[in-house]
């Protein structure tokens, strides 16, 4: 399913062969805005490169330009998925938002947020999607709060120890 998000950039399935650029943006974008407390030897960093394994667990999607260059990767954990962390029995959840820096400021971020919206308006008995995001994260925030996510500090929680993360929620 391909999705026109604005007029040069468009969202669509990622394909095998562009999972480990995919696995590149995310890590790249963790680690350049320094997200990982162990840096570049920080374990989640296997998991944040391994697309190929959200790709079997979830819907891994990616943001392109008119010329094909990737922008950006989310992974939409539809209801049921094992990727999800915080969703119940009727919410979606996304996760590792990532923007490469072509993409940043282009409106790739938001882009890939409103496909996650569609996907979830398309489900029958899905009533929110819901996310985790990092309090350094601010500049997704503001993406997340002017597409109607609001704040759930209720769900607030720690992945790890000394980890902890905010929660957003949007109503359908």
């Amino acid at each position: 399913m391909t999705v026109l998000a604005r007029k040069d950039i468009r969202v669509r399935t990622a394909e095998p062969a562009e999972y480990p650029e995919v696995g590149d943006i995310t890590a790249g974008a963790y680690l350049g805005d320094d997200l990982l407390s162990g840096g570049p030897q920080d374990p989640y960093l296997t998991v944040l490169r391994d697309a190929a394994t959200r790709a079997e667990k979830a819907e891994l999607l990616v943001a392109v330009d008119a010329d094909g260059t990737l922008l950006g990767t989310v992974t939409y954990a539809p209801q049921g998925s094992p990727l999800q962390d915080i969703a119940q029995a009727d919410e979606a959840e996304f996760r590792m938002l990532a923007v490469a820096h072509a993409g940043r400021g282009r409106g790739a971020g938001a882009s890939l947020v409103r496909a996650c919206i569609a996907r979830a308006q398309a489900t029958e008995g899905v009533v929110r999607l819901v996310m985790s995001t990092q309090p350094a994260m601010r500049g997704a925030h503001r993406i997340y709060e002017r597409l109607g996510f609001v704040r759930t500090p209720e769900r607030d929680w720690e992945p790890v120890p000394g980890l902890g993360l905010l929660t957003y929620e949007k109503a359908l």
